[in-house]
């Protein structure tokens, strides 16, 4: 495989220092891997703090900054951080009213920001803890005891990080975040499998010809493999898995997302069939977000998350925000 890298075991200490060069707002400690807002912590604001196995980027790092995260933890490639990088995120961003650490439910991300929040309760800091589950495609995984964490994550960080930029109080920001988790539904489909760096070749296989239903963003096997199929078809399928279990009542929010290397065109056509499915569907969309946000290093595929949203989520979702992956507003 050919890699724009150096040699894998510098890969994510060479990402680090690339984001600190391109992002002064962001104060970036490439030695012990934990990515800041410069201004933290903020007076009066509850902490957020997220991360987990790099190659899924803009996701963790790209997501901090005012209206959303305070800190992030990367780990190495699809491996979760570390409980010392956690407890030195959230000592960085406590000003005295809480953090929230927002976990994806993958077995190392959980059982590391379990212990985190544990080490940093010893230090005066309070924590709280949002496990992210909206990944309809399976139950259990390999990675996993129940649904995978996913696309909803952005959702969560986004409206959680909004609402802690308001003053909201720690148990409330921590209400509204699992709120949203409770709203959000997602599902994947792969076109290809990814390579990770260590590896230099595809993690699975992938035949030509074909495409798993159901993908995790490690590579993480799915519902089934199929021939491959239309865009309409893809469409058709995942949003009807997703509405078979969400069930909304009222307006969603939608994330139509790239696994990292689906052309932008592809994902707008593509975005044009879940459009249409939904309305189909008797589904209003009160918000659409297209893009790579949630990805699997050059995995090519896509997944859709719907999130139901009320007045207050629909004003949090469209508060402003400056981060490296996401703003509008200001």
């Amino acid at each position: 495989m050919r890699m724009l890298i150096n040699v894998p075991e510098t890969v994510v200490g060479d990402a680090l220092r690339g984001i600190a060069a391109a992002h002064p707002e962001l104060a970036v400690d490439v030695e012990n891997r934990v990515v800041v807002r410069r201004d933290a912590p903020v007076a009066g604001k509850v902490g957020l703090v997220s991360g987990g196995g790099s190659g899924h980027e803009p996701l963790h790092a790209g997501f901090v900054g005012p209206g959303m995260l305070s800190a992030a933890c990367p780990g190495e490639v699809f491996t979760s951080p570390v409980p010392d990088q956690m407890v030195r995120a959230a000592a960085a961003v406590d000003a005295g009213e809480g953090v929230l650490f927002v976990v994806k439910n993958y077995t190392g991300d959980v059982l590391n920001f379990d212990m985190a929040a544990e080490l940093a309760e010893e230090e005066g800091i309070r924590v709280e803890r949002v496990l992210v589950n909206d990944d309809v495609a399976v139950t259990d995984s390999l990675y996993t005891a129940g649904r995978r964490g996913t696309g909803a994550t952005l959702f969560v960080e986004k409206i959680a990080g909004a609402a802690a930029d308001e003053g909201a109080p720690l148990d409330r920001v921590t209400e509204v975040a699992r709120r949203v988790n409770e709203s959000s539904r997602s599902f994947g489909v792969a076109l290809s499998p990814c390579s990770t760096p260590a590896k230099g070749s595809p993690t699975f296989e992938l035949p030509p010809g074909q495409l798993e239903l159901g993908i995790g963003i490690h590579g993480e096997p799915g519902r089934e493999r199929r021939a491959m199929m239309t865009s309409r078809e893809i469409a058709d399928y995942t949003v009807d898995v997703i509405l078979e279990d969400l069930r909304p009542t009222g307006p969603v929010l939608a994330l139509v997302n790239g696994m990292g290397a689906t052309p932008l065109l592809e994902l707008y056509g593509f975005n044009a069939e879940v459009q249409r499915a939904l309305s189909e569907r008797g589904v209003a969309v009160a918000r659409t977000l297209v893009g790579n946000y949630v990805t699997s290093l050059d995995m090519a595929g896509c997944s859709v998350t719907l999130c139901q949203v009320d007045e207050e989520l629909l004003r949090w979702w469209d508060a402003p925000v400056q981060t490296a992956a996401l703003r509008w507003g200001r």
